[in-house]
């Protein structure tokens, strides 16, 4: 069964924690140098297996008895806000190699494994895992977190320096923390409070 609220939960939750990542930067440096439905594409695809990866891990979470999983949940969801609110911002340096050659999916392949790579183990597959064991609605979860990622892609690729110059990603960051301390307190309270 879909849920529209549980969708837009997992959305904003991602969109959120996803924003201030590399990924962010990374769409955009490749989106400078390469034609952007091309960038896109790739992306795109690597964050449609990332999140079937998290929604499976999820998945099988909610295997476990519902008190021990709000509690793991819990944790975790604070865990991730300490990540965010301690994480120092290493990846401004870093040079993503494209490839040479402009074809397709010379292109997409290249934005396909630099996501996959770089995002596997990420916060957000975290995250995504955590929403659809807190929720038990791997649908409504995976494809709030799918359009939240592609969200950020799309701006990453097409405009993320005038985003930065409006919105403060210090900012961006705590809304996010506080998002994720609000959702592990609320399943903690569960867990605690049956």
């Amino acid at each position: 069964m879909f849920s529209f609220s549980i969708m837009a939960i997992a959305f904003g939750v991602v969109f959120l924690a996803e924003l201030p990542d590399k990924t962010a930067l990374a769409s955009l440096l490749l989106g400078t140098r390469y034609r952007a439905s091309y960038v896109f594409a790739g992306i795109a695809a690597a964050f449609a297996v990332h999140v079937a990866l998290a929604i499976a891990a999820g998945s099988v979470l909610t295997l476990l008895p519902h008190r021990l999983v709000q509690g793991i949940v819990g944790v975790l969801f604070f865990a991730g806000a300490l990540m965010l609110l301690l994480k120092k911002d290493d990846g401004e340096g870093e040079e993503v190699k494209a490839p040479a050659d402009q074809s397709f999916w010379k292109v997409s392949g290249a934005g396909f494994m630099l996501i996959l790579v770089a995002e596997f183990g990420d916060l957000t597959q975290i995250m995504t895992a955590n929403l659809a064991a807190r929720y038990e609605d791997p649908i409504s979860v995976g494809i709030g977190a799918v359009l939240a990622l592609w969200a950020v892609a799309g701006i990453g690729i097409l405009g993320g320096r005038t985003l930065m110059k409006y919105v403060p990603l210090r900012l961006v960051i705590k809304i996010a923390a506080a998002v994720m301390a609000a959702l592990g307190a609320f399943s903690l309270y569960e867990a605690i409070g049956g």
